[in-house]
């Protein structure tokens, strides 16, 4: 295994490497010791390193929080794209953007949180009094539910013309990032050092309540812990660089395939594969139309819906 985690960090290096002489504007070494290399430095500065920090906070804390929901539910297929989570947080962008217009970041994701809290809670009371526990039906009750949150968003932000607004703020997109636009998802770097500490905590909670009780552990305290952990990182990854679905849905169970279920012992791979695969992606998306560029939403969604889809065959014939 440390093999893997040794290939995953040179991937990362390289990918982080290649991100940064990635763009509109074409840079080399050559550019930034030639004569002219200030404005080299400038857009590195400025732009290049923000953008690749934001890629690496976002891949890292949502592929996480993906893991942990998943453990939370007992479920492989749940996660902030198949919960509403996602969903609810735009809803609370919607309300922002609506009652608090001259708001600012920091107001505006503590609304988020507060939506994406209340419909991570609302998911898991329906959860909770679903009988049918299959592992597909319950993530398709959550589309469902997401389904409904999003058609919300949808008609108000028609009816108060703020369709615009919400496409600029919930569209993934990383192209946008730079000085002064990405310093909140440093948020969700504590976040991700509580994931750690808390990760044995999360594993027992997995297992149940009454078998959580037993052991002596405070599981409605430790859920609670979860799912607040859940929505404070949705809320500020979809406020500052938008939507990117089935991230926290693929990554954890591409590691749980190769490394079987360890919370723990997952955390590590799971962040750094995260890393890696939004990193991969972004670098397409740049290249694919060079030099125009594809949103990370939609490289993401696509790539992820196609892996999803594997996902759901593998788990067939395996039961077969």
């Amino acid at each position: 295994m440390k093999k893997t985690l040794t290939i995953l960090i040179a991937l990362l290096i390289v990918l982080s490497i290649t991100s940064l002489f990635i763009g509109a504007s074409s840079m080399s070494l050559f550019d930034l010791f030639g004569p002219e290399g200030g404005e080299a430095w400038e857009l590195l500065w400025i732009s290049r390193i923000p953008r690749l920090v934001s890629i690496i906070i976002a891949g890292v804390s949502m592929s996480i929080v993906g893991l942990i929901m998943q453990q939370l539910t007992r479920n492989k297929f749940v996660s902030p794209t198949t919960a509403g989570t996602m969903d609810s947080a735009s809803f609370g962008i919607m309300v922002a953007l609506l009652l608090f217009t001259s708001a600012g970041a920091l107001v505006k994701m503590s609304i988020a949180f507060v939506f994406a809290l209340l419909g991570t809670y609302i998911f898991m009371a329906i959860l909770n009094r679903v009988k049918y526990k299959d592992t597909i039906f319950i993530p398709l009750v959550g589309l469902m539910f997401g389904g409904i949150v999003s058609s919300a968003t949808t008609f108000f932000a028609y009816k108060y013309n703020l369709i615009q607004s919400m496409s600029a703020w919930l569209y993934g997109d990383f192209s946008m990032i730079m000085q002064g636009r990405y310093e909140l998802l440093f948020i969700s770097v504590p976040l991700v050092a509580v994931s750690y500490i808390y990760a044995n905590k999360f594993t027992v909670a997995g297992m149940g309540e009454e078998f959580s009780v037993n052991l002596g552990l405070n599981y409605k305290q430790v859920v609670n812990i979860g799912l607040g952990l859940v929505a404070l990182v949705t809320s500020v990854v979809v406020l500052t660089v938008g939507s990117i679905p089935f991230l926290g849905l693929i990554i954890p169970n591409l590691v749980t395939i190769f490394r079987g279920d360890n919370l723990k012992g997952n955390l590590t791979y799971t962040a750094l594969l995260g890393a890696v695969f939004v990193l991969a992606c972004d670098i397409l998306g740049r290249l694919i139309i060079y030099p125009y560029e594809v949103s990370i939403g939609l490289t993401v969604g696509v790539i992820g819906s196609g892996i999803f889809l594997y996902l759901l065959l593998r788990r067939k014939t395996y039961e077969q």
